[in-house]
Parts: C-alpha cells; structure tokens; sequence
C-alpha cells in the first residue's frame, strides 16, 4: 500500500485546474457500448476507477485510441459479450462500483448483461434494486446467484418502453435505467429521476447520438425510443466535488487560491454552502478566487439564531460526497456546525481520526455530528492515519496540510481512486508532500 508524509502548516499559493468528473466518467464511458461507431470523449480524468472501467471495456472488446492527454476514441463494434460470463468478469467487475452501468447498455443493444456484485467505498448499505427494478420494468428478467453474488438480466425481444415511478433518485441507476431506454421500442417515462449535471450531461451525450430525451434537468424524464445510435464527441465537465475540495482546503490552510474553469453554473449550491461556513469564494469569470483566510472564517446561524446544519440531499441539494471536507474544514471555523449524513450511514466514522488530532467532534449517531471550531487558536496535530474511502481521504489529507507536524497516511490508494496525481498538483501549490 502507498503512503503519504505531509509536512502541514504551510501556506500554498497558486492555480489550480479541476481535473474531469469522475462520476460523468463512469456513466459516459459506459454509454459508449450502445453504438457501433466511434465515439470520442474528452477530459476524462487519469484515476484508478476512471482507468479500471477504460481497462473492463478493452477486455469486452471495445477499441480504444488514446488522441492525447485526457482523450480517447471508443469503438464497440466487436463487443464480446461472452467475456461477462468468465471468470475474469467476475473479479475486475467486482472491484469497481462503477461498472454496474454497463448492465443498460449491454441489455438494450446485445439483450443480456451480468455484472459481480460492484466493489467502491465501504460507506453504507448502496442499493442495487432500483437499477434491476427499471430493467424488469422494461421487460428484462432478472437473475441472481447468490453463491457468486452475480446478477443478471435478459430478454429475447427488444425492451419495450414505459411509465417508471423510482423508489429513489439515484444517480447510477436512472443512468442506466435512461441507457437501456434509448434503444427500447416505443416511449419510457422515468418520475423520480436523479437530475444531477452529470446525468443531464449524459443525457446530452446520447441525444447527440441520435437519442430523444426530454425532461433533462428535471425529475420527469420522457424517453422515446429509437432503433440505434451513432458516434459522437463529448467534454466531461470539471469535477464539482474536487472543487469542493479545493476550496476546503484553502481554507483550512489559510491559502491564496485560484480555482480555474470551474464551470460555476453546474456547481449548484456547492458555493453558498461553503460561504455558510465563513469562508469566502469570489467569482471571477469561470474562475473561483479564495484569499487567505488571515482572520479565520465564521460560521452564519440560522435566521432565529440556531446552530446550522449541513445535510446531504439529491439534486439540487448539498451533495454527500462533500459533508466530509465540509465537516474537516468546520474544525478551524468560528463557530458550530451540525453536520447530517442522511444518505449513507457509515460515512462519518473517519472523526475519529480528527478527535485523535484535537479536533472537537460530537458524534451524534451514524448520521450526524456536532463540530465545534478552533478559529485557529489551537493547531491540529499530525498523526498516522489510514484512508477508509475516497471523500474521507482526501478530508484526512487536508486536516494533515493544515496540522502541525508531519503526518502519515496509509492506503492512498483510495485517495488515487478519484483524485488525479493529487500529490504532483499539491507540490505544484508549495505543500510538502511525498509519496513513498
């Protein structure tokens, strides 16, 4: 396993551009299996997930070109379907959370697709049923083994289209819902549907391809289905959550940063939330500026004057994949903050972590935690930790950054899973950094 040693405490100063989704990735490089001409993607970000996926899809027989840093050219006119059914399959399929989205595609253009229970954080229960509900719903029949714990979903005929009402917005199971839509017979209506920018940006990409999909943006998605897709050209967009990340991280180590292209009109409330928090984000064009926080940063309350409470919700809500920066950041702010991990309910257990470098955390339950800030008037503490899962990671690095000390942290490989050479870029800002 990898480790970093960082040197915290220090200043950094500089640019920074955001690297491409990772979680439009998953999604657009799945939907490249629906067509048989070539499609090329571009700012595709170079990390572990990101990579095993592009690996999953060679091994399916898919063509891969690489054009050029971030950019490579997809071809699945050769798709061997009977590599789902090997042993292989079984064990690079289960390592990765993502390739449960290869199953819609899969069915809507070849009528089967298998997939190993999906591998990802270790962050709570991650449902699988409103995936395989949607595929039965358009006439797919499901089947499970459990000894293998693979599933499976097949059909002798084209899917035929219809009206679908989620259990739950998700995000990776209306894309895959949406990816088997497209090429079944007649009109699919899709009530509940995830609307995050990466879905909409999916959506994008196959009505380029030829597809016909209304609704994007909102929760009511209108599907009419078409015989095929052609090939096309496609730009993932800026990482929300690495900007997140960034900004957290310049404020908790009191830094001058510039944010570049973050595109601010996909971000959501992302900044405001931060800004809740005290700290402050300036707009400058497509850029987001934040000073060096000399005099800290002060929590707002709420209008009657009570504590306040950052939850995660669906889109357009708060995101949960940054509760956890905002709660690290929370340690140095003016002030309390409830944090209310409602989507996943193992998501917070890093804290312990943070107490061990004298941050004040209350740990409610599973689902929320009470942080009361420092305001910089008593330095964390480094420490050696260990990575339990990509968002907690890249948390734990930061509280190291801002630490006073040196600290070590373990299984990085989890950080490398959705940030790209995070070290190199942090190095690139002044941090004292090592990869060992």
């Amino acid at each position: 396993m990898g480790t970093f040693k960082i040197e915290g405490g220090i200043r950094l100063k500089g640019d920074v551009t955001p690297q491409g989704a990772k979680n439009e990735a998953l999604q657009i490089l799945c939907a490249v299996l629906l067509t048989p001409e070539k499609v090329t993607i571009n700012n595709i970000p170079d990390i572990i997930d990101v990579n095993k996926l592009i690996t999953l899809l060679g091994n399916l027989g898919v063509k891969i070109q690489k054009n050029g840093p971030g950019s490579i050219t997809f071809q699945a006119d050769e798709v061997n379907v009977g590599y789902l059914e090997t042993e292989a399959f079984k064990k690079e399929g289960g390592s990765l959370r993502g390739s449960i989205m290869i199953v819609g595609p899969l069915l809507a253009r070849f009528g089967k697709g298998y997939i190993p229970k999906p591998g990802g954080d270790k962050i709570g229960r991650r449902r699988l049923d409103t995936h395989f509900e949607g595929f039965i719903n358009l006439g797919a029949k499901f089947r499970y083994e459990r000894e293998d714990h693979f599933y499976g979903v097949e059909t002798q005929e084209r899917l035929k289209g219809t009206y679908m009402l989620l259990d739950e917005a998700s995000v990776t199971g209306t894309a895959n819902i949406v990816m088997a839509a497209v090429l079944a017979e007649g009109t699919t209506t899709i009530y509940n549907a995830a609307c995050e920018p990466y879905l909409q940006q999916l959506c994008k990409m196959l009505n380029s391809m030829g597809a016909k999909i209304t609704g994007v943006g909102s929760n009511l998605l209108t599907i009419e289905g078409v015989e095929s897709l052609g090939g096309c050209e496609h730009r993932i967009l800026p990482d929300m959550i690495e900007i997140g990340s960034w900004i957290g991280l310049a404020a908790m180590t009191r830094s001058e940063i510039t944010i570049k292209n973050v595109s601010w009109d996909n971000l959501g409330v992302i900044p405001n939330v931060f800004r809740k928090l005290g700290i402050t984000l300036e707009r400058r064009g497509d850029d987001i500026y934040i000073p060096s926080h000399e005099n800290g940063y002060e929590i707002k309350t709420d209008i009657d004057g009570s504590i306040l409470t950052i939850a995660d919700a669906p889109w357009p809500g708060f995101t949960p994949d940054l509760l956890s920066i905002v709660l690290v950041v929370a340690t140095q702010a003016n002030g309390d903050v409830l944090i209310h991990q409602k989507m996943f309910e193992s998501r917070l257990f890093f804290v312990d972590k943070l107490i061990d470098m004298g941050a004040k955390i209350m740990l409610c339950d599973p689902h929320r935690a009470v942080v009361m800030g420092h305001n910089f008037k008593s330095q964390l503490k480094s420490t050696t930790m260990s990575s339990p899962d990509i968002r907690a990671g890249i948390s734990l690095l930061i509280a190291a950054l801002s630490a006073k000390g040196t600290s070590t942290i373990q299984n990085i490989e989890q950080i490398d899973r959705g940030y790209e050479r995070i070290d190199e870029r942090l190095r690139a800002l002044g941090a004292n950094i090592v990869r060992v």
